[in-house]
């Protein structure tokens, strides 16, 4: 079993950055694909970004530039740091693991933490 916990959100301007941190339980976390979602209140949880077991990195146009994924298999956490934040990047964050990593950037995924708020102000 996998389980996945999200910290770092919180309440930001328009601007400033953030780190969000992903620690994952179990042993299998070096093989498996990792990625990030978010939700905005009443719309649907869309695909931010996400990372291979070894290293391939890939995210959604939204957030190219500003945001970076990547991972620490010595820690077992993945990271999302988030720079020049904007008020539509306001959304609950979640966190999703998966052996495959299409089901990952599909939203498919078997592992999915409880997600952290971002809220950015303007």
């Amino acid at each position: 079993q996998v389980q996945l916990v999200e910290s770092g959100g919180g309440l930001v301007q328009a601007g400033d950055s953030l780190r969000l941190s992903c620690a994952v339980s179990g042993r299998t976390f070096s093989s498996y694909a990792m990625g990030w979602f978010r939700q905005a209140p009443g719309k649907e949880r869309e695909f931010v970004a996400a990372i291979s077991w070894n290293g391939i990195v890939t995210s959604a146009d939204s957030v190219k530039g500003r945001f970076a994924i990547s991972r620490d298999h010595a820690k077992n956490t993945l990271y999302l740091q988030m720079n020049s934040l904007k008020p539509e990047d306001t959304a609950i964050y979640y966190c999703t693991a998966g052996t495959d990593f299409r089901t990952v950037l599909g939203g498919t995924a078997d592992y999915w933490g409880q997600g952290t708020q971002v809220t950015v102000s303007s």
